[in-house]
């Protein structure tokens, strides 16, 4: 076993773009192998990370970038999907390449092409991600959450104004990143609303509690040690967790409680040796509001019915004890599904060499990454630290 890093990365701004799937994916591969100081023909295989599913009619996709990039064309090239939990699907399956010793130089994207077909398309390219034999009542992927939000405010209070808060901070903080598909800050008053701008979408959820349809690719390099030592930076993992909960919500013994990301955290946070309140900050799945607020309570940052307090007490803000989503979160820097798990890792390597694109936490060490398929089924979990 080796112990990969990333030594390199590229991520284009986020929202609606002209630009294709192909070229997209390109751009930030090129922009990543010059970052890490690399030329194609040191690049051993492709990990691509493209959910699709509908929003195009090519598939393929791993052997796009070869279109674009005939350099690349005869390397190996393998396609990953996992629900909005694809992109770290494909950095995982790099990471383990490189580390099982079978190659030395992996280059991952993530990328999706979303605002080229119709909102109905994108509607129902979405509902795959939940299970539609029983889901699909729920009209929508935000009316799933929707479904999982008013189960929570039956059972513990309203959270209308908890989740106001976090699309608050996270549109806060990426009004400074200028990757961000939406940079502007919105405000509370604004966000726990009901208005002609913030309409219902799926009661209780707002509009502002939901990502946004969004273009985008981002890149990185997994390299092992040998490559490693002779590049400008490197980002390590500390500790890695994965673990799937089942697909519907009906079998699962309680739905608020996303067992299978507490599981990834947990391994992660164990394998690193670290408690939640250690690492110095936290990229986390905030595809809707109370995504991120469930996570809270998942890793640990309050109890069951208590998530809440995470955001009102400060805790999560950027001069809390823990920064949840400096970079603006899904929230406000976009959600293309497949370009997601490489972003999330991208923006947490960015804090821990002191390059964030928006907000820089200072002196940030450890930087946490959740990014999560599905409604909390398929979920991966890092713990990064600088190494070079």
């Amino acid at each position: 076993m080796t112990t990969p890093a990333i030594i390199g990365w590229s991520h284009l701004k986020f929202g609606r773009r002209d630009d294709t799937l192909q070229e997209m994916m390109a751009e930030a591969a090129r922009g990543a192998l010059e970052d890490a100081g690399l030329a194609p023909g040191d690049i051993d295989a492709v990990h691509v990370g493209v959910y699709n599913t509908g929003f195009s009619s090519q598939g393929f996709d791993a052997a796009l970038l070869g279109v674009e990039m005939p350099e690349l064309a005869q390397t190996a090239a393998h396609r990953h999907e996992n629900a909005c939990a694809t992109g770290s699907t494909a950095v995982f399956a790099a990471h383990d390449q490189v580390a099982a010793g079978r190659a030395k130089a992996v280059l991952v994207i993530g990328a999706e092409k979303m605002t080229a077909v119709s909102g109905a398309q994108v509607n129902d390219v979405l509902l795959t991600a939940s299970y539609r034999a029983e889901e699909e009542q729920y009209g929508s992927f935000a009316g799933v959450f929707g479904e999982l939000a008013r189960r929570y405010a039956d059972r513990y209070g309203d959270i209308g104004d908890p989740l106001a808060r976090i699309a608050a901070k996270n549109h806060a903080n990426g009004a400074h990143n200028p990757l961000a598909h939406m940079q502007k800050d919105l405000g509370f008053e604004f966000c726990s609303a009901v208005s002609e701008k913030n309409p219902y979408v799926a009661e209780p959820l707002r509009r502002t509690d939901c990502s946004m349809v969004s273009d985008g690719a981002a890149a990185l390099v997994i390299a092992a040690p040998e490559v490693a030592r002779s590049a400008a930076k490197g980002v390590a993992w500390r500790g890695m967790g994965n673990a799937n909960e089942a697909l519907p919500l009906s079998r699962r013994a309680d739905p608020l409680v996303l067992s299978g990301a507490r599981a990834a955290m947990e391994q992660a946070l164990a394998q690193a040796g670290v408690g939640i309140l250690d690492l110095d900050l936290l990229e986390t799945h905030d595809c809707f509001t109370v995504a991120e607020l469930l996570e809270y309570e998942a890793f640990g940052l309050a109890e069951e019915g208590k998530g809440a307090e995470a955001i009102e007490s400060g805790l999560t803000t950027m001069t809390g004890a823990l920064p949840v989503n400096p970079s603006g979160g899904l929230k406000a820097k976009g959600h293309p599904i497949g370009a997601t798990g490489v972003s999330m890792h991208v923006m947490a390597a960015s804090q821990l060499t002191g390059t964030a694109p928006g907000l820089q936490v200072p002196e940030a060490a450890l930087a946490g990454v959740f990014n999560m398929g599905g409604l909390a089924v398929s979920n991966f979990a890092s713990v990064l630290e600088r190494v070079r």
